[in-house]
């Protein structure tokens, strides 16, 4: 089903607020990780932005 102008819209307006990351890893990696995630009851991304952000806060208390 086509999608609408207002939904085409909607879409572009939402993806306007994100930036995207890529980030390179093997197939076999890339298991593990969605794997991991699924077993956190996480998607993918929520899972990524979870990691980064426990890093970060880790990685500052660690140069404070």
């Amino acid at each position: 089903m086509k999608q609408t102008d207002a939904q085409l819209r909607a879409t572009k307006k939402y993806q306007s607020k994100f930036e995207m990351l890529r980030v390179r890893v093997t197939p076999e990696e890339k298991q593990r990780i969605v794997e991991h995630a699924k077993s956190e009851h996480e998607s993918l991304s929520a899972f990524l932005r979870r990691a980064i952000i426990t890093t970060m806060r880790v990685d500052k208390k660690n140069t404070e």
